[in-house]
């Protein structure tokens, strides 16, 4: 069976790494032993830890990023319902499993304030995926689809927040078990656009 190439196997043992021990200790040393691999060769793919967890993100995780580009990029493409729906979907599930992942760095404040640095350099961090949805409901306002009084900043917050709450909100119920994603996507893009959508006579 032919290997995977280098830069492959680097990710999926970052990936894993990253979801069983948490990105606070998953060491380049550990993560390139684990791809079969030494650790000058992973450095040869990726300049940093902080690089490869935003790799990890962007090539393993549900892909938000690309999502809220490409509709940001099209405003007025399918219905705001859907598109919504979609986004809260992808976001739901990437949170779901981005969090276990960048959970172990708050218990290091240090370590979290170089890694958080370190992701404002690479253009990267939490407030991204904010920022690329309040520039989608802007766009979709200025094409009368979202009405003109409407706070597109608390509309992409109200929804990304309560996507990251449904990651850990759970754990500590009797069965640890989150609202199902479909239904859960659907509710929020239906209760979220009940208070900024344009009046249909008005798009």
């Amino acid at each position: 069976m032919e290997q995977k190439p280098a830069r492959v196997r680097i990710l999926d043992a970052a990936h894993e790494l990253m979801l069983t021990a948490g990105l606070a200790r998953a060491t380049t040393k550990e993560i390139a032993r684990a791809a079969g691999c030494s650790e000058a060769a992973l450095y040869k793919y990726f300049d940093s830890k902080e690089e490869l967890f935003v790799r990890v993100l962007a090539e393993r995780l549900p892909r938000l990023g690309p999502l809220l580009g490409s509709l940001a990029a099209e405003p007025g493409q399918g219905t705001l319902e859907d598109n919504l729906t979609e986004i809260a979907r992808q976001a739901a599930l990437f949170y779901e499993q981005s969090f276990p992942i960048a959970a172990s760095l708050y218990a290091e404040p240090k370590l979290k304030q170089r890694h958080f640095d370190a992701l404002r350099g690479l253009g990267s961090g939490p407030h991204r995926p904010i920022r690329d949805l309040d520039a989608y409901l802007r766009a979709e306002q200025a094409a009368g689809r979202i009405r003109a009084d409407a706070d597109t900043f608390a509309a992409a917050s109200l929804l990304l927040g309560a996507c990251a709450q449904r990651a850990f909100a759970y754990d500590a119920t009797d069965t640890g078990e989150r609202p199902p994603v479909d239904e859960f996507a659907t509710r929020l893009a239906r209760t979220l656009l009940g208070g900024i959508s344009a009046p249909p006579d008005s798009a």
